[in-house]
């Protein structure tokens, strides 16, 4: 039986950025479990590690993706979180269990610094071991690591939204797409701002009470408060970032959440965004493995699914890339074993 194969992330020395090399199987040591992959999805933060623009450099060579599922084929000493047959996923941060967010956190994360999923074996750190619910689909099991955990630590942490309240997302990308799913299974009125009417029409699909199309409405901060009778909303999802913060200050209510998602390039500084607005702003890194577990459970009781745009096969992994950075996908882009 021939080798499985390991895409590593090169983007100096190969032309597509991947480069498809045999794998041969990593035997776990203490405290690890080997997964045999089933499928892996992709993240903005993957175009960002290939362009290096992500703020945690690639290490040359790895093999990228945070996100994935699959069947644990064998475990190292000691291990207790996963027994052999078990379906699992993993962390998007190696060790960071529960409570706040250390730096040290941030520099462990698979995919980037630690080998990711786009291969047919992952080795995985005890602590990283996550069981997704078993009504999902492997493809739907495997996007939740990254989009998922941190649209739900946007909307339970350190306040949760609460029923009636309203939240505003901003964008249309995964990150967006959970937000309103998880702000709906929280009783919440959800706004969303979008790019154009078809994406408008499907995230309504999706959820959302009212959708602001910004191409049609380039004062969408003044529609959002129309919306609200005036008042703004109590919480904004900002999956767009610092491109966005001033507007999203701008439909937001006296003493509103902004939770600004994940890693983005550096931008041109944003002067005054604030523009006499009181908020509170955070930005945030995905989420803990308690999170995860956390979201998974109300997964599994309110039976939502992941939006997946199209699902490649591993051959095809370098599409799958060009792809999600140039055809615009609405949900999730998933590449199966």
């Amino acid at each position: 039986m021939p080798s499985p194969l390991a895409y590593h992330l090169d983007p100096l020395h190969d032309p597509h950025g991947l480069s498809a090399r045999p794998q041969q199987r990593p035997t776990p040591g203490p405290g690890q479990v080997l997964v045999q992959v089933r499928a892996a999805s992709l993240n903005r933060r993957d175009l960002l590690l290939m362009d290096g623009s992500y703020p945690l450099p690639a290490t040359p060579g790895v093999i990228p993706l945070s996100d994935g599922v699959g069947e644990v084929v064998a475990v190292g000493p000691g291990v207790t979180r996963a027994t052999v047959g078990d379906r699992v996923s993993g962390t998007y941060f190696q060790r960071w269990i529960a409570g706040p967010q250390r730096l040290t956190h941030t520099r462990e994360q698979y995919g980037a610094n630690h080998d990711g999923w786009l291969a047919g074996y992952v080795l995985l750190a005890e602590d990283s071991v996550v069981h997704p619910p078993d009504y999902l689909t492997d493809a739907e099991a495997a996007c939740l690591t990254c989009a998922g955990v941190v649209a739900w630590a946007a909307l339970t942490g350190p306040a949760a939204v609460l029923p009636g309240e309203t939240v505003l997302t901003v964008g249309s990308g995964t990150v967006a797409l959970f937000a309103v799913q998880f702000a709906r299974m929280h009783g919440a009125r959800v706004v969303s701002v979008t790019s154009s009417a078809d994406k408008a029409k499907r995230l309504r699909e999706v959820g959302a009470d009212e959708v602001v199309d910004r191409t049609e409405t380039p004062d969408w901060p003044q529609a959002v408060r129309d919306l609200t009778g005036g008042d703004g909303v109590e919480h904004v999802v900002d999956a767009v970032g610092l491109p966005t913060l001033r507007q999203s200050v701008a439909a937001s209510a006296y003493n509103a959440r902004i939770t600004l998602i994940g890693a983005f390039p550096a931008t041109a500084p944003v002067t005054d965004p604030f523009a006499g607005g009181y908020v509170s702003v955070r930005r945030i890194a995905v989420g803990s493995r308690t999170d995860f577990e956390a979201m998974n459970r109300a997964l599994a009781a309110h039976r939502i699914r992941p939006v997946i745009d199209r699902v490649f096969p591993f051959a095809a992994a370098a599409d799958a890339y060009r792809y999600f950075r140039d055809g615009d996908p609405f949900g999730k882009v998933v590449v199966t074993l």
